[in-house]
């Protein structure tokens, strides 16, 4: 709504200038006799200002709001009346306005009603511009709305990951990305889509134990005691045995844990490979020549503390000694289970020894998967494969991006 005052010396030559400039569809609003500023002007006839209002959208008086048309109508009131009620003389000598106009002109013996006049004129008025604008004023208000509305879904978002245990900092840069990349009044669909897309992009795509290129390849799987590296060998070299048909030949360098030598034996009996015990360097060089023909040689190292130093320089010796004579790969096995910032200084120690990828065990064994888009965060790690049970070969799976989005996001599988 444009709302503008024109002057003129009659009323029809304000309207006249109005009807120029805004088009034919003003509406008069109000008229008032004004003086001149200038020093020698107060001798000259006074002036006549026009409000007016037009109607962007519509451009027809037909669009005006039942508010204005009822301000209109109670200013045209308020000038009928006071000329009703003026004195007999002022009836006889003044020349009648036009009702719709509300003129009124001034003489020495109505000033001081004129005055009153035109107080009540300017009060309708400035209430009626009041009226104008609320029309704009509420669509600011709704697209304030819309824009908060979108604000607590994002909101509900964040608080989503960080219930599933998504490291504060992770969930602030996503929906920050997200909001970057959304418009205010986003619909809530697109954003949680956007989101949902964003997080299987930083996930990435799982990478598992890849084919040699030519020879034996071993794999190694280190990490902590206690997280299932034995089992998840188990159920890989399950996989290999029986579903690719490829020769698998299983070592154990855990020798602080008898358990553990001996249960590995027992699923090498079961899948019927090879299975040795390995003391030192020499050893898992030796089983490399004795094993030259298979696809696969699986390693379990023993589990340890990542702030025994010894420890650590002895599993890197180790893990290295084949660097020369066969393709190698890391694999870093943790539990979902284990707190973030146990598994950042865990993840810190062996990224000091060798390149690796992530195997998550244990997601049976907890309510929330944060902690595995955490520490790929982190790390940059590819995810391979996840564990969910002890069931030897079942249980186990590639990394699965979308399943564990939506989990994080609040879904359920």
């Amino acid at each position: 709504m444009i709302i503008k005052k024109f002057v003129g010396k009659t009323e029809a030559e304000a309207v006249e200038t109005a009807k120029k400039e805004l088009g034919t569809n003003v509406v008069v609003m109000n008229v008032k006799n004004v003086k001149r500023k200038g020093f020698f002007d107060i001798l000259k006839p006074q002036m006549v200002e026009v409000t007016v209002a037009l109607e962007e959208e519509s451009n027809n008086e037909a669009a005006v709001s039942a508010e204005v048309k009822a301000a209109v109508s109670a200013i045209n009131n308020v000038v009928v009346s006071s000329m009703n009620n003026a004195p007999q003389t002022q009836k006889q000598t003044a020349k009648p306005a036009p009702a719709q106009s509300g003129i009124i002109k001034e003489d020495a013996s109505n000033k001081k009603e004129n005055n009153v006049i035109e107080e009540k004129l300017d009060s309708l008025q400035s209430l009626l511009e009041q009226q104008l604008q609320k029309p704009e004023e509420e669509k600011k208000e709704e697209k304030e709305e819309e824009v908060s509305e979108t604000e607590k879904f994002m909101t509900l978002l964040h608080t989503t990951m960080l219930d599933n245990e998504v490291d504060g900092l992770y969930a602030g840069q996503i929906i920050d990305e997200i909001k970057k990349n959304n418009k205010p009044n986003t619909p809530f669909d697109f954003a949680l889509a956007n989101t949902y897309q964003k997080m299987i992009l930083k996930f990435g795509k799982p990478l598992g134990i890849t084919p040699p290129e030519k020879g034996v390849k071993v794999v190694f799987f280190i990490g902590p005691t206690g997280v299932g590296k034995t089992t998840t060998i188990a159920k890989i070299a399950s996989k290999f045995q029986v579903d690719d048909k490829k020769k698998v030949a299983l070592l154990t360098a855990d020798t602080y844990r008898i358990a553990a030598a001996e249960q590995l034996r027992t699923y090498a009996n079961i899948l019927e490979v090879p299975f040795r015990v390995v003391y030192a360097v020499e050893e898992l060089q030796q089983a490399l020549t004795d094993f030259k023909e298979y696809d696969y040689i699986l390693v379990d190292t023993a589990g340890h503390s990542y702030q025994n130093a010894a420890q650590k320089e002895s599993m890197c010796k180790f893990i290295h000694s084949v660097d020369d004579l066969a393709e190698r790969e890391v694999f870093l096995v943790l539990s979902a289970t284990t707190k973030y910032k146990d598994l950042v200084s865990i993840a810190d120690a062996y990224k000091e020894m060798v390149d690796y990828k992530l195997i998550f065990t244990k997601l049976d064994e907890t309510t929330t998967l944060g902690n595995l888009l955490n520490l790929k965060l982190y790390t940059g790690a590819p995810l391979s494969y996840v564990t969910c049970g002890q069931n030897v070969p079942d249980d186990i799976e590639d990394f699965n991006p979308q399943k564990t989005v939506k989990r994080l996001l609040g879904g359920k599988n």
